[in-house]
């Protein structure tokens, strides 16, 4: 069951629900163990492909591709830049600030025309709200969380 918090947005000046990661994140190999006993490949396969996947990934979408994988959603390569108002100032190497990857979970159609995406499955999910006072935890060990909402709150979201 996923966590939540009250926070408050300074610039705003409202509050709001914030999803709360607690613990340390789920390794590969756990991934590779769960996977392992619900097919009929084994834990050791698993994780030689899982280890291998980012690698894979990073060399089609630097070929200007986006990745699918199947149930899970599309991965691609997003920029971080900054604009300029004269196109004479135009330069790439200045604008460009970062590099991301976007993650876009796939989505399905449902029988009433909605569509519903991988991973959320809003009928099964109950939100625990945890005490104010209850710390973030850091799941990647360092690191500050960039709030959506625009608030500064100096923690991790997912590492």
């Amino acid at each position: 069951m996923p966590f939540w918090k009250k926070m408050f947005n300074q610039k705003q000046a409202v509050y709001y629900p914030r999803a709360i990661v607690q613990g340390k994140p789920v390794e590969t190999e756990t991934i590779a163990k769960d996977l392992a006993k619900i097919s009929t490949v084994s834990n050791s396969d698993v994780q030689a492909v899982l280890g291998d996947i980012a690698g894979v990934m990073h060399t089609r979408m630097s070929q200007g591709k986006s990745v699918h994988i199947k149930g899970l959603g599309y991965f691609r390569y997003v920029l971080d830049t900054t604009g300029v108002k004269d196109v004479k100032d135009f330069d790439f190497e200045k604008q460009v600030k970062a590099v991301r990857v976007e993650f876009v979970p796939e989505r399905s159609k449902l029988s009433n025309g909605a569509y519903t995406r991988a991973l959320v499955d809003s009928d099964t999910l109950e939100w625990i709200e945890l005490a104010p006072g209850t710390e973030d935890q850091d799941p990647s060990g360092g690191g500050e969380i960039i709030d959506p909402t625009g608030g500064d709150q100096n923690e991790d979201v997912l590492g």
